[in-house]
């Protein structure tokens, strides 16, 4: 099928980096299949990963991912006909089944599909817990899983911060790790355990090989607090997201009722 859409949206970004002068470093774009499907696995630290996270696989391999994504995004009047137009995956949070089948059907016709497992931002900037979903998709459709870090991306745009997308020379820094192979009898909890190990690496030497540091005291929310940032903890953060999911769910239980 040809691609009207996923070209121009990536020459588009990629004028944007240069413009912006992002400092991108890419690290093991080598080990992106050539062809045929993969389980991209990305962390989620930033509203614009998967511009980032799917770099790596059109750099090195010109293969574009088919991201899954909540389902508001591509109800959005502007991104919606992008997300359509680029055969991203839509998910209903309350009924994911469809979206999984999507998705082994595109990862059976040779497609890259990108799957964040936290399933929203980390707001600690650490590894969330995963959600199994990306090792049953990769056993189901028998292809591997593609281990992939973004980090400083969070600098841009992250949840409860201010947007600064026009930041000059940010260093963005991308690792893949190597796929994971799937034999019939792993378990995905075994795989998903073992797929957060490798990514928590990852994560790790992407963290502490970072070329910049914060410029002061008021500078360090964008660094984990492990690493002497003000970033919330996993516990916290976690807290947060379970507050912020029971104040959404109460809005559409009242938007439930008015109608």
């Amino acid at each position: 099928m040809a691609e009207f859409v996923y070209p121009p949206v990536i020459g588009a970004a990629l004028t944007a980096f240069r413009a912006l002068d992002l400092r991108i470093e890419v690290e093991g774009a080598h080990h992106v299949p050539r062809q045929g499907g993969a389980v991209l696995v990305s962390n989620h630290i930033s509203y614009l990963d998967f511009l980032f996270a799917g770099l790596g696989a059109w750099k090195s391999a010109r293969r574009h991912t088919r991201f899954m994504a909540k389902d508001d995004v591509f109800r959005h009047r502007v991104s919606g006909p992008l997300m359509r137009g680029m055969r991203h995956i839509p998910v209903d949070r309350t009924d994911g089944q469809p979206a999984y089948d999507a998705a082994v059907r595109a990862l059976r016709a040779g497609e890259v599909v990108g799957v964040f497992p936290e399933a929203t931002i980390s707001r600690s900037f650490t590894l969330k817990k995963f959600k199994t979903g990306a090792a049953r998709m990769a056993a189901d459709a028998q292809v591997p899983l593609l281990p992939v870090i973004v980090w400083g991306t969070q600098r841009l745009w992250t949840k409860g911060r201010p947007r600064q997308l026009t930041r000059r020379h940010t260093p963005v820094t991308l690792r893949i790790g190597e796929p994971i192979h799937l034999t019939p009898q792993d378990r995905p909890v075994m795989v998903t355990r073992r797929l957060r190990q490798a990514m928590a690496d990852l994560l790790d030497h992407a963290q502490h090989s970072y070329p910049d540091k914060p410029s002061g005291p008021d500078d360090r929310w964008w660094l984990p607090a492990h690493l002497g940032g003000s970033a919330p903890t996993l516990e916290v953060a976690e807290a947060e997201d379970e507050k912020e999911s029971q104040e959404r769910a109460a809005r559409r239980a009242a938007r439930d009722a008015a109608h």
